[in-house]
């Protein structure tokens, strides 16, 4: 079927490149033109609403600074997939709560979970001493069957005694933490940096090394100020993007 466009408005002060911008990002908006999928050439599209390529090169450069399309050297212009939004940076929720209320699938893969002594850095962030029992659990996340996150977790084993054997496969960590232990998460901080993956992250999380990933690491305490959890997790950046309100 063939798609229709609004004319464009030749006598309105609105200059015609934001009007051809504005009639592409409505069909992008809608769903008409999906994730992937090919805008007309520069010359169909300079026939279709009769304007110049100039007009029509400013209007996808707009498109592109808002990350609706991409270009692809001698085969022209593709809508972006849409990255899901995530808000837990800012809050006590986990991503995956954020994910299956959007009503993705998520699962979650259990791939290490051990006891051990607490290096520098866990110490330095669970504020314990070093060498003291932690609880380490590595996880992978998919949604929709792609994986999505790579998380390395530390937990004070005692705190939380005999997690190191308990079944988290597709689990709430936190949900885990509350039935069990009874430990509410009462605040966190959290550090976001762009970082490439090592050989065997990238394996797990099937990209290249090449690819940017998002590093968040996090400290959540109780309400008496006592550190329970610190983690370490990579996040495919090509998939999502994190949402801060700030009041």
């Amino acid at each position: 079927m063939t798609m229709t466009y609004p004319r464009l408005n030749r006598d309105g002060a609105e200059p015609l490149w934001m009007q051809l911008m504005r009639a592409l990002r409505t069909k992008i908006d809608s769903g008409e033109l999906g994730p992937d999928q090919p805008l007309p050439s520069e010359a169909e599209l300079s026939d279709m609403f009769s304007v110049s390529r100039t007009v029509v090169r400013e209007a996808l450069r707009e498109l592109v600074q808002q990350r609706l399309i991409y270009k692809v050297k001698g085969r022209g212009a593709f809508v972006s997939p849409r990255k899901t939004e995530l808000r837990f940076i800012g809050s006590m929720s986990g991503s995956a709560d954020d994910l299956r209320e959007s009503g993705r699938r998520v699962t979650t893969h259990t791939i290490r979970q051990t006891l051990g002594e607490a290096d520098e850095r866990e110490a330095a962030l669970l504020q314990i001493p070093l060498g003291e029992q932690v609880v380490r659990i590595r996880r992978l996340r998919r949604v929709d069957g792609q994986p999505w996150l790579l998380v390395d977790t530390a937990l004070p084993a005692r705190l939380v005694p005999g997690l190191e054997r308990a079944v988290l496969e597709n689990q709430s960590l936190y949900d885990v933490l509350r039935r069990r232990y009874g430990l509410e998460p009462a605040a966190a901080d959290r550090w976001i940096e762009a970082v490439f993956p090592d050989r065997e992250d990238a394996a797990v999380l099937e990209v290249s090394t090449s690819t940017p990933l998002l590093g968040i690491e996090s400290v959540a305490w109780l309400d008496d100020n006592t550190r329970f959890e610190a983690y370490y997790a990579l996040h495919r950046s090509d998939q999502t993007r994190f949402y801060v309100g700030i009041r």
